[in-house]
């Protein structure tokens, strides 16, 4: 290979590309397991170079791969900002660039782990695994959810999280460098980076077969339950400008869903009900339910008082047959610049700047909402992509069934919706949870505790599902300990680099 100063960033640019392409969304599973191979040829001829310049190659991977699996995100500020196309191209040009920070870090450590006795392989795992769990994002990108769509995969991260099954795919990118190296430098043949990736895959093949079957052997004995939902398809802006149009899709759409067979559920989206309710209101059969007969799972928006302020929540509500409240839960983890912005409450004019922008008030607590034999944890938004929020929700309140209600309508036709999905699946996965999941315009989903689909609509249409649900409460090793992989990873990694950076320093 030639000795040009460009080939590490080719190489970084091919590799972020793989990546990207690999990733939810694209689906190209096949590349998540090879992706980082020309990333790791880079970083050994640079592993010696100054910090910009590893800093550099990382950086350019990152935004590549970000830019390249986050795409949709400049459609989706052209929806949510206002601004036109250029201007959102620059604003997500530097939110890639932001998110590619992540692996620049890793480039700068991966050559003080290198100097302290870290194989590549061993490296690689501990700084990307690290990194996935701690780095902070909007999004998480844990590169486990590429395979998604494989649940016999999928089952090990009831033992430790989406970190485990990455650090098993990062072993197969590690051994595949190695491979490659020996053929391209005629060096040894590598053997325990080899034997590492063989056992890793064929422990999470083995133990994937053998959970889908144990888990599918309890969902036969456990109590189950007939929910329905209802995604009514109504455009972002067209459910605030009428919000009447959307109320009647949804009771429409349920009281067909009722014709068809009884229910034990029906579930609405977020904010399928567009009128705020005040926390006086203690029952909506009227208001909400109209002829229904079916306890009802629906999102609102509450207005309360607090500290003598009226505020605006967030709000999953439950609601009984005769329409009584029973239970309510506040979306407690909001997202950035859609429901809240940073010192917006101080700053107001930034909210002349982004007018779509939320004013919500975060909830105070992660109760299950109680319904007959349903202990239900709400997940509202995108708090199902988040696996140590909804572990700690699950840890509060012990569910037997988890809901997520959210609206993806701010990203249109895009990959988004589709993505979002594939990451709640892990949630699932990591309980042993059915996960009924109910969106304003795609993509809704029932999700068994295994992972795997078991009904689901399309994106931008009107569709009512409905399906038998099993209700399991055991407790997983993910529950009990969190992403003990990327804890370990994090202070390993941080040993590894110790030892690189001060390792000359005492042998002087």
């Amino acid at each position: 290979m030639a000795r040009s100063p460009l080939l590490p960033f080719g190489l970084a640019v091919l590799s972020g590309a793989l990546h990207g392409l690999g990733w939810a969304g694209f689906g190209y599973y096949p590349l998540a397991f090879v992706c980082f191979v020309p990333l790791l040829f880079a970083l050994e001829r640079v592993r010696d170079a100054s910090w910009k310049r590893r800093f550099s190659v990382g950086l350019v991977h990152g935004t590549v791969a970000y830019g390249v699996g986050y795409h949709w995100l400049v459609e989706f500020l052209e929806t949510f900002s206002g601004y036109s196309f250029i201007p959102s191209l620059f604003i997500g040009g530097v939110f890639f660039v932001y998110l590619g920070v992540l692996t620049a870090l890793f480039a700068l450590a991966y050559g003080p782990m290198r100097a302290g006795g870290a194989a590549p392989t061993f490296a690689l795992v501990l700084g990307v695994v690290a990194l996935e769990r701690y780095f902070p994002t909007l999004f998480p990108s844990h590169l486990s959810v590429t395979l998604h769509e494989l649940p016999i995969f999928l089952q090990v991260v009831d033992l430790g999280g989406p970190s485990l099954l990455t650090a098993m795919m990062l072993a197969v990118n590690g051994a595949v460098f190695e491979v490659a190296r020996m053929f391209l430098a005629r060096g040894p043949f590598p053997r325990r980076e080899l034997l590492a990736a063989v056992l890793a895959f064929g422990f999470v093949l083995a133990y994937g077969a053998y959970r889908i079957g144990e888990v599918g052997a309890r969902v036969a004995e456990a109590t189950h339950v007939e929910v329905g939902l209802v995604q009514a398809n109504m455009g972002i802006f067209q459910k605030r400008e009428d919000p009447r149009e959307g109320h009647f899709r949804h009771l429409e759409q349920s009281v067909r869903l009722e014709r068809e067979g009884e229910l034990d559920l029906l579930v609405w989206p977020e904010s399928a009900y567009h009128y705020a309710l005040h926390e006086d209101e203690t029952n909506v059969s009227r208001s909400v339910r109209g002829p229904l007969k079916t306890p009802l799972l629906f999102g609102g928006i509450a207005i309360r008082e607090v500290d003598d302020e009226l505020r605006y929540f967030n709000t999953a509500y439950l609601t009984d047959a005769q329409g009584e409240i029973v239970g309510t839960y506040d979306k407690t983890y909001l997202l950035m610049f859609g429901e809240y912005l940073p010192f917006g409450e101080q700053f107001p004019i930034l909210y002349e700047l982004s007018p779509n922008s939320g004013r919500f008030t975060k909830g105070t607590h992660t109760r299950p909402l109680l319904l007959g034999d349903m202990r239900i944890t709400t997940l509202i938004c995108y708090e199902d992509v988040l696996p140590e929020f909804t572990r700690d929700a699950v840890r509060a309140a012990h569910p037997n069934l988890l809901v997520n209600i959210t609206n993806d309508a701010w990203f249109g036709d895009t990959q988004e919706p589709y993505i979002h999905l594939a990451m709640a699946k892990l949630r699932a996965v990591e309980h042993h949870r059915a996960l009924v999941r109910a969106t304003n315009s795609g993509v809704s989903a029932i999700v068994s505790p295994t992972g795997e689909i078991v009904e689901q609509s399309g994106l931008l249409e009107r569709a009512s599902l409905r399906a038998s649900v099993p209700l399991l409460d055991d407790r997983t090793l993910f529950e009990r300990l969190g992403s003990w992989p990327a804890v370990l990873s994090l202070f390993l990694g941080l040993f590894y680099v110790a030892k690189g950076i001060f390792r000359p320093v005492r042998a002087r």
